[in-house]
């Protein structure tokens, strides 16, 4: 109970302060409520990681009964990432937010919902009442609706604010639904009951009931083809907040998919099939649009979609491992999807604390108008493609780990399969093949036309680094990056327990290095320290033999041009334009041209603008027929006062006649029945 309290009386206590401190005593506040919370919930995480659960029992209402807060080794590693996320966003947002100095009202909200957010999302990992659940789960998408439209003058960022709101209302309305009819089976709102309702009914009831869990946190996740709010809200919000969402929020979908494969009883094989095709889809189609994207946090953003997609891969594994009784795939496809959970959540997170710093120094996102800014700002450029290279799951860093873990347990799959599981497990290496070659491929545009070459636009401001205090957690960040590439060991052994609690397995292929192909794991990990190493003696020997000599600084293109320019170099479009031509029949892309005259043409202009065609599909035409289909009744509301005393005549008429008009009918029937 002391927990329960402290847990709530902090919060409370620094929101209150927030209105009424100096600047620097707000991002006190909100850091030291953050790490307050972080550092009694970790505690209880790592209690929960080792096996020791926690449990407690709450008085509740009359409507829920009884609230059980009950932290396990799944909630232990989703909180100990929420937690991580949250220590680096808000020590970074402290710095991000001094640009917004100006807007006191707005940081004040921004504070309190920073803080509520965070509180909201640990709930929800300890939570086993679905009354809370849903109150914690409106409370995460209410502050994460107006952390998102923080610069609310802008109407696309409203736009985007409101989009992400509206389908997290459509996310909440299937969760409501499943736990409704649990409730309305059982009487009882604790998550136990919807474990003892699936055992009772099993088969297509089951099924049905996952499906509509798995709906409703699919959307929060991002999954093709509910993943079309994800690219406006991220690009529109704050960077760290940016972070946060790639980076965790997301990630509580992935939590409640995997939550609920531990309460429904349901055909593995079958809902692994499901989630594998789902997530082989998304992570192809989100790095195939991410590619195309000319913002940069837009980019960032479909890539969420991407790794979504990996992890939604290591879940489909995990449960076709269960369904077919093979321990090693299901351990295997567990254990990468949460190490690539923790993994996304780094890697990602500093991509977008890396893209903020170079909209606060250029105060623009758009590529095509960047360029050279590794001269410039090298921090940011170094900690970019570290990120850029662990994203594209290339070692020593951490994203090569998950990805290699899920190609251990694709392979040990293909080993025993037959003609049928054959073709799903090539289709699906297939897949992460095309994931990971398209991500190199995007994110060497990216830090190509971002950082390298000159730059593309002229600023009427000094472009320069930010503070080393902004840029100090994203180091952290970093070094938790190659520290997983370089000793895989040491997470994979946090994640013997939550893979237990799927698996049943004592003995984890993966606990000790032995077996199954995941010796080569180390062999990888051995030879990228090696790597490093050499590097580090390479860059020693580089300093001893240039400290005595004078290091002039040249441009970039200094001979076999008369007169360089910028237009020489590759632009975001013409690097990707072979790309977009052959695979046109997936994209929508619309072009702005403006064609050169003459035979010395002073002016050409060639623009593209990517766009989703599953939006357009499930979006924008039902939306448009539904405008139209109800622009059909305008002349209901034609502004006349005696229309509208009429309406309401008629509505009187109507309540009143519809019951005489109902038992008169069924006398009726009962007539007929009669005769």
């Amino acid at each position: 109970m002391t927990f329960v309290l402290v847990f709530i009386l902090i919060p409370l206590v620094c929101m209150c302060l927030i209105p009424f401190v100096k600047m620097k005593g707000k991002a006190i506040a909100v850091y030291a409520s953050v790490s307050v919370i972080a550092i009694l919930t970790g505690y209880l995480a790592f209690q929960g990681l080792a096996g020791n659960d926690f449990e407690l029992i709450l008085p509740g209402s009359l409507v829920s009964g009884p609230v059980r807060l009950h932290i396990d080794a799944l909630s232990g590693w989703f909180m100990l990432i929420i937690n991580f996320a949250f220590l680096t966003g808000g020590f970074y947002g402290i710095f991000y937010m001094r640009a917004y100095i100006s807007q006191k009202k707005n940081l004040n909200l921004h504070g309190i919902l920073f803080i509520l957010l965070h509180a909201s999302l640990i709930s929800l990992c300890a939570i086993q009442n679905s009354i809370v659940f849903l109150v914690a789960w409106e409370i995460m998408a209410l502050s994460a609706f107006l952390s998102i439209i923080f610069e609310h003058e802008k109407i696309a960022t409203v736009r985007a604010g409101i989009n992400y709101l509206i389908q997290s209302h459509v996310s909440i309305l299937f969760l409501m639904l499943g736990f409704i009819w649990v409730a309305g089976q059982t009487g009882s709102y604790d998550f136990s009951a919807i474990h003892s309702y699936s055992m009772t009914h099993s088969g297509a009831l089951s099924l049905m009931l996952y499906l509509f869990f798995f709906i409703g946190f699919a959307i929060k996740a991002g999954f093709v083809p509910f993943h079309t709010w994800l690219p406006y809200a991220h690009p529109a919000a704050p960077a760290h907040i940016s972070g946060i969402m790639s980076g965790v929020l997301i990630k509580i979908g992935i939590f409640g998919i995997l939550r609920m494969l531990l309460l429904i009883d349901v055909d593995y094989t079958l809902v692994g099939t499901i989630i594998l095709i789902m997530s082989v889809i998304s992570g192809v189609y989100g790095v195939m649009l991410a590619i195309l994207q000319h913002n940069l946090k837009k980019l960032l953003a479909y890539h969420s979609i991407e790794n979504i997609g990996i992890i939604g891969i290591g879940i489909g594994l995990g449960c076709i491992g269960l369904g077919t009784n093979n321990p090693v795939l299901s351990s295997l496809g567990f254990a990468g999807a949460l190490l690539h959970t923790l993994n996304h959540s780094l890697f990602k997170s500093l991509l977008f604390f890396t893209a903020g710093n170079v909209y606060q120094a250029t105060h623009t996102l758009d590529i095509e108008k960047l360029g050279g800014l590794v001269k410039k700002m090298p921090q940011t450029a170094i900690l970019f493609l570290i990120a850029a290279i662990a994203i594209s799951g290339i070692p020593p860093f951490n994203g090569f780990i998950s990805e290699f873990i899920l190609y251990t347990g694709l392979y040990n799959w293909m080993q025993q399969a037959v003609i049928g599981t054959l073709v799903g497990s090539a289709f699906t290496v297939i897949g992460l093949v095309m994931i990971g070659g398209l991500a190199m491929m995007c994110f060497t545009k990216a830090f190509g036309v971002v950082f390298l070459g000159n730059p593309r636009h002229t600023f009427q401001h000094e472009v320069r680094e930010v503070s080393f205090l902004q840029i100090a957690p994203l180091y952290f960040i970093a070094a938790l990056i190659v520290f997983i590439g370089l000793f895989p060991g040491i997470f994979l052994d946090l994640l013997v327990k939550p893979v237990q609690l799927f698996t049943g397995v004592r003995q984890l292929p993966f606990a000790s290095f032995q077996g199954n192909g995941i010796e080569a794991l180390l062999s990888v990990s051995r030879a990228s320290w090696y790597l490093v190493i050499m590097v580090l003696i390479l860059l020693g020997v580089r300093m001893l033999v240039m400290r005595k000599r004078t290091v002039t600084v040249l441009p970039t293109w200094n001979c076999g041009y008369t007169a360089p320019t910028a237009k020489i170099q590759y632009t975001a479009s013409s690097f990707v334009k072979t790309y977009s031509q052959l695979f046109g029949m997936v994209f929508l892309i619309f072009k702005k041209e403006k064609e050169a005259e003459g035979i010395f043409p002073t002016t050409a202009h060639l623009e593209t603008r990517p766009y989703d065609k599953i939006e357009k599909w499930l979006i924008d035409y039902p939306i448009t027929n539904l405008k139209l289909f109800l622009g059909r009744f305008r002349f209901v509301q034609n502004g006349k006062l005696q229309f509208y005393i009429l309406y309401g005549i008629l509505f009187i008429i109507s309540i009143i006649s519809i019951p005489i008009l109902y038992d008169k009918v069924m006398q009726f029937i009962e007539f007929l029945k009669a005769l």
